[in-house]
């Protein structure tokens, strides 16, 4: 059994593919590098529909997020999410990513990333294709 690698993020960026059926999510991390991951459309649907949405007119937004590059498309060791587990922390969320080819990956986001991830992923949900609707 892989066990999970466990990290903060401090922000994040996203890219969605020219298909319609997947992100590209890079996390900037606290203490390590950043982490890319694919997710596809369905857990971004998924996602979109289960995450809270802020009620604090006063949260600020986290700092701007890291590049995403097409080298980032192309890097064969950014591994695929085949499905995500969701816990609920006081004044965060913990995403635990059941990776494809590497040790699954663990995120832990406060409210600010939370409520940015929940903004990009509807603002591209125009773009993915929701193969389960």
């Amino acid at each position: 059994m892989k066990s999970a690698v466990i990290r903060q993020v401090k922000t994040m960026s996203m890219s969605c593919d020219k298909v319609g059926n997947l992100l590209l999510v890079r996390f900037a991390t606290e203490g390590a590098s950043d982490v890319g991951v694919f997710v596809p459309a369905s857990i971004v649907f998924f996602l979109i529909k289960n995450l809270p949405v802020n009620q604090d007119p006063t949260l600020q937004p986290p700092p701007p997020g890291p590049q995403i590059s097409e080298w980032d498309w192309q890097n064969p060791n950014i591994p695929r999410a085949a499905f995500v587990q969701c816990k609920v922390l006081p004044g965060k969320i913990s995403m635990t990513f059941n990776l494809d080819r590497k040790p699954d990956l663990t995120v832990v986001l406060d409210r600010s990333n939370v409520e940015l991830m929940r903004q990009i992923m509807l603002a591209y949900s125009e773009e993915l294709i929701d193969l389960d609707a």
